[in-house]
């Protein structure tokens, strides 16, 4: 008799996300070259661009967060609500609320929609839950 044991844990479905090409190139390159300092956070953009749809450079990406995008998103888990920039980790400064992509949190923002969730692990191996709430783009 053949027996098919079902696990009752399941890893959460990654919602899609959309990326523009130039971004998807270049956000792969960083991750590569992040691999040997950052290799858990540098993995995790990879597969994020990876997966990715990506798009035309010229696409309108308006709820869509990008480089450069202004984002608010909600801590599922605390409850809090921030706002930051996605910037690349030269442009990063916190005072300034810009958090860089190859940030565990940054490199999940990456691509995702108003309204999307999406899980990632904290450098702490913590599995934390963002929301997008709103995003807006300079320019």
């Amino acid at each position: 008799m053949t027996r098919t044991i079902q696990s009752s844990f399941t890893a959460p479905a990654l919602p899609p996300i959309v990326i523009t090409a130039s971004e998807a190139h270049r956000l792969s390159a960083l991750a590569d070259s992040s691999m040997a300092v950052f290799p858990r956070v540098a993995q995790f953009l990879a597969r994020e661009t990876d997966r990715a749809q990506l798009v035309a450079d010229d696409a309108d990406l308006h709820d869509v967060v990008r480089m450069g995008s202004l984002v608010r998103y909600r801590d599922d888990e605390t409850g809090d609500v921030r706002e930051v920039v996605l910037v690349y980790p030269h442009e990063a400064d916190i005072a300034l609320r810009r958090i860089s992509v190859l940030t565990p949190v940054g490199a999940a923002l990456i691509g995702l929609s108003v309204g999307q969730t999406i899980d990632f692990q904290t450098p702490s191996q913590q599995t934390r839950s963002v929301t997008i709430l709103a995003v807006g783009h300079e320019g």
